[in-house]
């Protein structure tokens, strides 16, 4: 995309009205009552604890137009299939107004729909389409940035008497050329932009075309939430909230400090400790939720959070269980290693460690190479994925997947400099490629560009591997991971342990093969076996600790090659089998 793209006047009036949005009497009045009966909804059985949301990347999901952009209309068109997986929700990546710099995480216009992805009416349509079929749409809300382009921006650098020059960090250099400190951008470099309309410089945690937003102002907060009303208005039924723990810096400006080595942008490490996760930022969470509260329908909040341990993570659910409903879990998802052990005390830390909260996996997503670059042989990827697969869906927690997970999509990084159009490859290349191989479009079947689009041209190219891994191939075999994925989170649906149930790890010395036991008060227990190894494994179960004498098991899950044990003495999985059984 052209990051010189404008935009229709309307749009830019609209932007400029949603900071009229502002918390008036009426919405805080309704907000107070609302919040009791939210409160009480949520000591219940609300949807969200048990869903299955889908991570959908618009441009690269499904072109409708043949323009080879995904689009919100194509999205549509793909209601039933996403039904028939047994999605509870999608999250839409940016869909608003952007010049595309960061591929729509440079906003433009918080109200509004760019029209690469269609029109508010395609949205309003997708809204009630997803509606007819039990179907949630989660939007998600970038509230560190706005795009260069926004017109708060264009406001705030056109002089320092300007009434919103204070929504963004303006600073003044340590010198001639100097930037203000040593903060770096997450994209690469110096964190610090040079404006010489002004002659200071402005701070972007991320592209320089995303500078940050001030929340130490509150009539930025007010701003925003003013921007969040209105998509709740609309019927959605949350947010994912883009890079949260960045929300605040240290104000003293100092340097951070200095750590052995250099990044993949050849800069020096820094530790990152004074822009990053400021305990300012609790306060800013709690507010969002009194927003969302003020609304019905148990909305949800979800965050981009990526934590050093389990203890941080706590801290975003708040301390009254009055922040986020759903800070993504990256410790377990993200080990990167098939280290059995190691999911083991994730897992344990996840049960155990966040006060009762429910829990959110993430294995995937659009900012990481897929499940098959992080954790696959190269041989038995498959096996792999469907092994990964039961440990998002078969453990105690509301699961997060990405678009082509269930086939089996490949990273398919670029390989010249000129085909990049993430700005994250542009910058670290060739250390860093860039996140372009992981948000490859949707494999729909062995046509030509694989059924994503009916043009010449998709944004990006489609991997050859679509002839063989694709939607249509894989739902006439039984054994797919397509198949699997349905299956599988079929059964966590329908079946009250796996549904609900408390998990306990199993056999907690072994180092081959991960298992867990799911049970629920009066229903069967069901036990899950997942191994790690390349190698076939035999296991055996001792559940008397836990009240079950009976080693009985009805066979629910297997795959290909796993043995339908007689009982739970004697357990065949094969490299990287699992199995999942109903004790009798």
């Amino acid at each position: 995309m052209n990051p010189k793209r404008t935009f229709p006047a309307a749009l830019l009036v609209l932007s400029m009205a949603a900071a009229s949005h502002a918390t008036t009497a009426a919405d805080k009045a309704a907000g107070d009552k609302a919040r009791s009966k939210t409160a009480a909804a949520e000591t219940r059985d609300v949807w969200w604890k048990h869903a299955v949301i889908y991570e959908i990347y618009p441009r690269s999901f499904q072109d409708a137009n043949g323009d080879g952009i995904g689009d919100l209309n194509g999205i549509t068109s793909r209601i039933d299939y996403l039904k028939e997986l047994g999605v509870n929700a999608i999250w839409l990546t940016p869909i608003y107004p952007s010049p595309q710099v960061d591929f729509g995480y440079d906003i433009s216009n918080y109200v509004g729909i760019d029209p690469a992805y269609g029109t508010m009416a395609d949205f309003d349509r997708l809204v009630a389409e997803a509606k007819k079929r039990d179907i949630r749409v989660i939007m998600d809300m970038v509230m560190n940035h706005t795009s260069d382009k926004h017109p708060w921006f264009i406001e705030s650098e056109s002089s320092k008497s300007n009434p919103k020059r204070d929504w963004y960090m303006w600073k003044n250099g340590k010198g001639p050329g100097e930037p203000p400190n040593n903060w770096q951008s997450a994209f690469g470099h110096s964190a610090w932009q040079y404006s010489p309309k002004t002659d200071q410089w402005y701070y972007h945690k991320f592209y320089i075309q995303q500078p940050d937003l001030n929340w130490r102002n509150p009539k930025v907060e007010q701003a925003m939430w003013g921007n969040v009303r209105f998509w709740l208005k609309k019927g959605v039924a949350g947010f994912r909230l883009d890079a949260v723990p960045t929300l605040f810096e240290d104000p003293s400006l100092k340097d951070e400090k200095i750590l052995p080595g250099t990044n993949k942008y050849g800069d020096p490490n820094i530790d990152g400790s004074l822009t990053e996760n400021l305990p300012e930022v609790h306060k800013v969470m709690r507010d969002l939720r009194d927003v969302t509260n003020g609304f019905p329908g148990n909305r949800v909040l979800i965050g981009e959070t990526y934590l050093p341990n389990i203890q941080e993570l706590q801290k975003w659910y708040g301390a009254n269980h009055d922040e986020l409903q759903l800070p993504m879990d990256m410790q377990v998802g993200f080990i990167n290693k098939l280290d059995v052990n190691e999911f083991r005390q994730r897992i344990d830390e996840v049960e155990h460690d966040i006060g009762g909260n429910q829990p959110m996996l993430v294995f995937d997503n659009h900012d990481n190479p897929r499940m098959d670059m992080r954790y696959g042989d190269g041989k038995h990827n498959v096996d792999i994925q469907r092994m990964l697969a039961t440990i998002l869906f078969a453990t105690r927690s509301t699961a997060l997947m990405y678009y082509g997970d269930e086939i089996g999509m490949k990273t398919t990084p670029p390989t010249r400099i000129e085909d990049v159009k993430d700005p994250v490859g542009r910058t670290g290349w060739p250390n860093e490629k860039g996140r372009d191989g992981e948000r490859t479009p949707m494999q729909w079947d062995g046509s030509p560009e694989a059924g994503f689009t009916t043009g010449d041209k998709p944004w990006l190219p489609v991997p050859d591997t679509y002839k063989t891994v694709n939607v249509a191939e894989e739902v006439r075999d039984d054994d797919s991971l397509l198949n699997w994925y349905k299956q599988l989170i079929q059964l966590r649906r329908d079946n009250p342990s796996l549904h609900s149930g408390k998990l306990t790890l199993l056999n907690t010395t072994d180092t081959k093969v991960l298992s867990w036991l799911r049970q629920t008060p009066g229903q069967p227990a069901v036990v899950v076996a997942c191994n790690f190894t390349a190698e076939p494994q035999k296991i055996s179960f001792d559940l008397s600790h836990l009240g079950i004498t009976n080693k009985q098991a009805k066979t629910l899950m297997k795959t290909p090659g796993s043995s339908d044990p007689a009982s739970l003495d004697a357990i065949n999985l094969p490299p990287f089998g699992v199995y999942i059984g109903q004790m009798q």
